[in-house]
């Protein structure tokens, strides 16, 4: 099933993100058409959503943050999206048993690991939520790498400026059936975390490690 409402968006949007972003989209054969699989991008705008997607062209559920809901006529357009709501202030059973559901459906979902939006434009802790789900329903990891969106659209601005964005579109991941759940979701947010940060300049490495 499509999604009618971002198709018919998605070349405008294209043709605008390339025109006032340079936007380039790397990687894109990466993407699996179909089957289980969680999106993992660093979060740097609130754009990122949005962007990510225009490549993909399967539905994808958005696990996002659910104070967004609380908008008037946000919350009801971000649902129509195919968003769902999770507590990013700690563990959220509800939103992972949509995910998890989801899985088992054989859907894509995007989880960004971080939680929330770079305040400097480092890649912050993974949060080990998504990677959990990954292991537990056998699903694939694409690591998705975003460069150039803080510094178009730091927190605190109202617009963003005119910098180029690339994001980049790596290999699927799987889980490791050797290493026992708690450990193959701790290894796959690492290489995850180490696929991401090869993209990006090296004053934007690591902060810390999983946040297990």
């Amino acid at each position: 099933m499509r999604t009618p409402i971002l198709d018919l968006f998605r070349p405008g949007i294209l043709a605008l993100s390339r025109y006032y972003f340079g936007l380039r989209l790397v990687g894109v054969q990466h993407i699996p058409q179909m089957g289980p699989l969680v999106i993992t991008p660093n979060h740097q705008t609130y754009a990122d959503p949005v962007l990510v997607t225009i490549p993909v062209h399967r539905p994808i559920h958005y696990m996002a943050w659910s104070r967004l809901f609380t908008v008037p006529g946000l919350g009801s357009f971000i649902r129509l999206l195919r968003a769902f709501p999770v507590q990013i202030e700690g563990a959220d059973p509800r939103a992972a048993r949509a995910a998890a559901r989801l899985l088992r459906a054989e859907e894509a979902v995007m989880i960004f690991p971080e939680g929330g939006r770079s305040v400097d434009g480092t890649v912050g802790r993974f949060k080990s939520g998504a990677f959990r789900l990954a292991v537990a329903h056998r699903a694939p990891v694409l690591p998705v790498t975003i460069d150039g969106g803080f510094e178009s659209w730091p927190p605190g601005r109202a617009w963003p400026r005119r910098e180029r964005i690339t994001i980049t579109y790596h290999e699927p991941l799987r889980p490791d059936p050797s290493l026992s759940p708690r450990e193959a979701a701790r290894d796959l947010a690492d290489r995850t975390r180490a696929a991401i940060l090869a993209a990006l300049p090296a004053s934007r490495g690591p902060v810390g490690l999983t946040r297990t």
